[in-house]
């Protein structure tokens, strides 16, 4: 008798969740940083090239003000963060958009900077957006001290003791940043310039080494500080309160387009962490190393969410969940979870989507992919993208083929009645004092006719309706003739055809939209942790806590 052969084993692919499931905005806005996060390659690939760290320059005054240089230096090139120090009244200081002072102003330089430099820049860089800065500077930004936890740690310091560890642990950080610029704005050296630097290849390395240069500082500035009030007797902050410590971040609606207007990027994004859950879920065994580190890290995910604080009433319930989610996590873990059953990880994924709210599935995911660098890390390779190679229209594609691409892909946008009030009760423009982003009320407020172009649900379905004025076999160019105003809806759908993550799945001109979860899922992809949002439109985060200093990072290598 023939012996049976054994079945093939599944491809990676048939892990893959559905974009239809992924790019839906409740989804995204409970996104959690993973191991692909870009500070956290940022961070790794510093550590892998043994790049090293100095201060070349600490001019601060007994009040503080003044000015600081720190530099890494690479395999082939240097980066130095120059932070100008300021005295700052209380009644000054804001985290809005349009304040024009700050405690600390910044920017990352390219290489070591001259006396020359650093006069023309002490200048400029203070102004801020009202200044300008050349190419040999790569960002532009600057932080304000989270006033009540900064003054504590230094008195504490001064007195000689360690601060409050429950203070340190409910803020988070000493100083949180309110914009980091970079990619062009303000004579910033453009991304095209930077492009063929492998450190700089993935997304906002720039922006990020900034902000972690600027975490440095801060600690910097309260021993500096401490030293000054406590003399003999000040001490410094311990290793361990320093860990605590990231930098925190106001982040309003200015961050929510960028996840519209790059399509292919975005896709690139979550193509990386999509394919990366599928690896880990397509493998047949769990390696005894792997279990462990799985449930270190759900340790460590409990006591992340066990310091989340806010005070808006949709982040109390998502965390609540959140917390509640990774509790039956453990329990699941502890009492029922196979590891020696055929693919133990697809097993625990599924019963997290058959039992755990978004949040937990979320935090699943990262949790997942947690022990498993060896076989996603290398897909942080593939989430930069350039965008202008896709950029041409498919002129001689059929009318019958885009309108496929449409039911197969924005069906969820051909559903919705945009003529009723709730389905386009918003309106996305650009505000004439500071060029950011902002969302009207449609039948509320004036405006509506600088509407921006990101109703893309709407573009859809008047494209669809269009569409069936024309015979199939038309070429899309004869549409475009007659209608050139809808170009760039028609490249959209053409590039869903070969980026399927490209799209958010959602009307983003709903009565209900919530543009806080367009930020998050952004911040998740930086790193960004503890999640406080001060409305629907507007989030404080912390970015590098846990993380190791730059001084530290040649001897522990980072996760």
């Amino acid at each position: 008798m023939r012996s049976s052969s054994p079945s093939p084993q599944p491809s990676v692919s048939s892990f893959c969740r559905p974009p239809g499931e992924v790019m839906r905005l409740a989804r995204m806005g409970s996104s959690h940083p993973t191991r692909l996060s870009f500070l956290r390659q940022l961070l790794r690939r510093l550590h892998r090239e043994n790049w090293r760290f100095d201060r070349p320059l600490w001019n601060l005054d007994a009040q503080g003000v003044g000015c600081a240089v720190y530099r890494m230096t690479g395999p082939e090139r240097a980066y130095s963060l120059i932070a100008f120090a300021h005295d700052l009244p209380e009644a000054m200081r804001s985290d809005r958009v349009i304040a024009t002072a700050w405690d600390a102003t910044f920017t990352l330089f390219d290489g070591t900077p001259t006396s020359e430099d650093l006069e023309r820049l002490a200048k400029q860089v203070p102004l801020q957006e009202a200044g300008r800065i050349r190419s040999s500077e790569l960002s532009l930004s600057r932080a304000n001290r989270s006033a009540r936890l900064f003054n504590h740690v230094v008195d504490s310091l001064a007195a000689g003791h360690q601060p409050d560890r429950e203070q340190l642990e409910a803020t988070g950080y000493l100083m949180r940043t309110t914009a980091v610029y970079g990619n062009g704005k303000f004579g910033a050296a453009d991304r095209g310039m930077l492009a063929d630097r492998p450190e700089l290849k993935a997304p906002f390395q720039v922006e990020l080494l900034s902000v972690w240069l600027t975490r440095a500082f801060s600690v910097d500035l309260v021993e500096h500080l401490a030293a000054v009030q406590g003399g003999a007797q000040a001490v410094r902050l311990a290793p361990e309160y320093r860990r605590l410590l990231g930098v925190g971040n106001s982040t309003g609606l200015g961050m929510a387009p960028f996840l519209i207007r790059h399509p292919i990027l975005i896709h690139r994004w979550i193509k990386a962490r999509e394919t990366a859950l599928a690896r880990v879920r397509a493998q047949p065994t769990v390696l005894p190393e792997a279990h462990l580190a799985f449930q270190q890290a759900l340790v460590t995910a409990q006591e992340n969410a066990r310091l989340w604080r806010s005070e808006h009433s949709l982040q109390l319930l998502k965390t609540q969940e959140l917390r509640e989610g990774l509790q039956q996590l453990e329990q699941h873990v502890q009492e029922a979870w196979n590891p020696h059953a055929p693919y133990p990880w697809d097993h625990l994924w599924r019963w997290g989507e058959a039992h755990l709210p978004l949040e937990g599935q979320e935090a699943l995911l990262a949790l997942l992919l947690e022990p498993h660098g060896t076989l996603i890390d290398e897909l942080g390779d593939e989430m930069d993208a350039d965008e202008e190679h896709a950029f041409c229209l498919q002129g001689k594609m059929s009318v019958q083929t885009l309108q496929e691409l449409l039911q197969e892909q924005y069906a969820w946008a051909l559903e919705v009645d945009y003529g009723h009030p709730q389905h386009s009760a918003r309106f996305w423009y650009v505000s004439e004092e500071k060029l950011e982003p902002r969302l009207g009320e449609r039948y509320e407020e004036p405006g509506a006719e600088r509407e921006q172009p990101l109703d893309i649900g709407r573009q859809a379905a008047a494209l669809a309706e269009v569409l069936t004025q024309w015979a199939p076999q038309e070429p899309v160019a004869s549409v475009l003739l007659a209608r050139p105003d809808l170009r760039a809806i028609v490249r959209r759908v053409q590039l869903t055809a070969q980026y399927p993550f490209a799209e958010v799945r959602d009307n983003l001109i709903d009565a209900n939209l919530l543009p806080i979860d367009l930020l998050r899922c952004k911040l998740a992809f930086f790193g960004a942790t503890r999640f406080d949002p001060r409305s629907d439109r507007w989030v404080r985060i912390s970015l590098f806590q846990n993380a190791p200093y730059p001084e530290e990072l040649p001897h522990e290598e980072p996760l």
